[in-house]
């Protein structure tokens, strides 16, 4: 399976996906993409010898330019999977209809609880006791696409955003690699919004 890759920032969860993935079983990591020319996620997938591409959001006449100008990309690298691994921006309903339940993304819930941004930081002040992530497929709601995996996280006495998110992190990068990997061999089906792998 080839898989595109979108990040905007440091690019760990992508960096697992290379170390754990690229290579093995025919699956291929063949474009990382960013909208910020100075992600160290581009650095590395050049590390890797993957191809990387920027679409800065000011080079576009709007965000559907950049997202058909992504998806033309990722297109022309046969890309059969995008993994979201840390990329901060919505996808333009165009883009997600070219990729029809093919773009996975990881959110730090159990969701649907605590969807969109600072979701860590909502459940803290909500006081919930058990935490988790979410690997699913994105649609063009905010969270809101059919769940593939998920994992708890316990909320332990004391925890801050900082300490929560440090543990969220690592179940995050366990589970996009593990969830990813399973898709790409084994396929899988949708059926009612419910996702059955292989």
């Amino acid at each position: 399976m080839r898989v595109g890759v979108l990040a905007s920032g440091a690019g760990t969860n992508l960096q697992a996906i290379l170390d754990r993935l690229h290579g093995r079983e025919g699956i291929e990591v063949v474009g990382v993409g960013s909208d910020k020319p100075d992600a160290q996620a581009l650095a590395r997938a050049a590390a890797a010898g993957v191809e990387g591409a920027v679409f800065e959001r000011g080079d576009y006449a709007d965000r559907a330019a950049r997202d058909r100008a992504m998806a033309d990309w990722l297109e022309s690298l046969g890309v059969e999977l995008v993994v979201l691994a840390g990329y901060m921006q919505l996808l333009d309903p165009a883009f997600l209809a070219r990729f029809e339940a093919r773009v996975v993304n990881v959110h730090p819930a159990l969701l649907p609880a605590f969807p969109g941004i600072r979701a860590i930081e909502q459940a803290l002040d909500y006081g919930v006791k058990v935490f988790g992530v979410t690997v699913h497929f994105v649609d063009e709601g905010v969270d809101t696409g059919p769940i593939i995996a998920q994992t708890a996280v316990p909320v332990e006495e004391g925890d801050d955003v900082a300490s929560l998110h440090d543990r969220i992190k690592l179940a995050e990068r366990t589970m996009l690699v593990e969830t990813v990997g399973r898709i790409a061999r084994e396929g899988f089906t949708i059926t009612d919004r419910k996702v059955r792998i292989g």
